[in-house]
């Protein structure tokens, strides 16, 4: 397991390039639907505060390897339904 540091870094990284794709997307696509592309955004924002909240503050009880476990696979089902959103503007 990697340590909390490099994980938010990464989690920040993911979020930070998910955000820029969804507005390059939506500047370059000839559709103009800013009340998706809002809610997408502000879906990338809630994610990146979630999961770092979830990192810092581990639940107790919980073992840590399969606690760190949890959070990246939930984190991963929340950037692909992210992606599925972005895919499914144009």
């Amino acid at each position: 397991m990697t340590n909390k540091r490099k994980l938010k870094k990464a989690i920040n990284k993911i979020c930070n390039d998910l955000f820029a794709e969804c507005i390059a997307y939506s500047l370059y696509n000839g559709k103009h639907d800013n009340e998706n592309v809002d809610t997408i955004l502000a879906s990338i924002i809630n994610i990146n505060s979630d999961f770092v909240k979830r990192i810092s503050h581990p639940e107790p009880g919980m073992k840590p390897k399969s606690y760190y476990k949890k959070i990246l696979n939930d984190f991963d089902k929340s950037i692909y339904e992210v992606i599925d959103n972005i895919c499914n503007l144009g």
